[in-house]
């Protein structure tokens, strides 16, 4: 039996543009399984971002609960929220945010810096995560001697060294061509179906999309369908047609 592992229940959120409430998401309700891989599609200011941010504990609703494994993380303090994000979640980005001056090792003990493993566990840990990813023997390089695909996969295995359940990925792809692209997403359906991790993708790419056990379409701060095949060839022809206008010479 599935075990839900997010449940988000009546959630709204609104920014200030100067003085004027602009509201992002409105009265949103979604229920994410144990082991999902959800992608989040829609266009830009639907509020995607803002709701990956507010499952990963990075911000916080101005209603509503959103609740992880039976807490309601919206009421936890400032500090009990660091440490069940650092326990529980891991987030990867369109652009890696590694350090250059680290080696990716280093970089990948970064989330172990604030435990108590000592600092033989801490390299035994990124050395295990390097090698799940791939990138073992690439475990003494900087990020300015790696190709993009590969920072990204040092990036995912920084996201899953302290073996949180959830990870959560803003735009994984969007720096990458596509054979690299699909290099990550192959790797994130291994994590997700090897490894067990639920996995939140936000990505405007359809093929991305796809990767993905199913996706939900987001629009002005709800959810709008399930996105079906239909929404998705939708939004690869629109992609195929910009690429030919875009190419010189037609």
């Amino acid at each position: 039996m599935s075990k839900t592992l997010i449940k988000i229940s009546g959630v709204s959120k609104q920014y200030l543009q100067g003085n004027t409430p602009v509201p992002v998401l409105e009265n949103l309700n979604l229920t994410i399984e144990e082991g999902d891989f959800l992608a989040l599609m829609g266009p830009s200011g639907s509020g995607k971002t803002t709701l990956l941010n507010l499952i990963g504990g990075l911000d916080q609703p101005d209603s509503g609960t959103i609740d992880f494994d039976g807490q309601c993380i919206n009421a936890f303090s400032s500090s009990l929220l660091t440490k069940w994000r650092s326990q529980q979640v891991g987030f990867v980005f369109q652009f890696y945010n590694l350090l250059p001056i680290l080696t990716a090792r280093k970089n990948v003990e970064l989330p172990l810096l604030l435990t108590a493993l000592s600092g033989q566990q801490r390299k035994f840990r990124a050395d295990t995560a390097l090698e799940i990813v791939g990138l073992a023997e690439r475990a003494e390089h900087k990020p300015g001697e790696l190709s993009g695909g590969q920072q990204q996969r040092v990036a995912i295995a920084r996201a899953i060294v302290s073996d949180p359940s959830l990870i959560v990925c803003d735009e994984p792809t969007g720096d990458l061509d596509r054979q690299s692209a699909d290099e990550i997403l192959n790797l994130l359906q291994v994590l997700n179906s090897e490894h067990g991790k639920t996995i939140i993708m936000v990505t405007h790419d359809p093929k991305a999309a796809r990767y993905a056990k199913h996706g939900l379409y987001m629009d002005k701060g709800k959810l709008v369908s399930e996105v079906v095949s239909e929404i998705v060839d939708e939004a690869e022809m629109a992609e195929a047609r910009q690429q030919t206008i875009e190419e010189p010479g037609t």
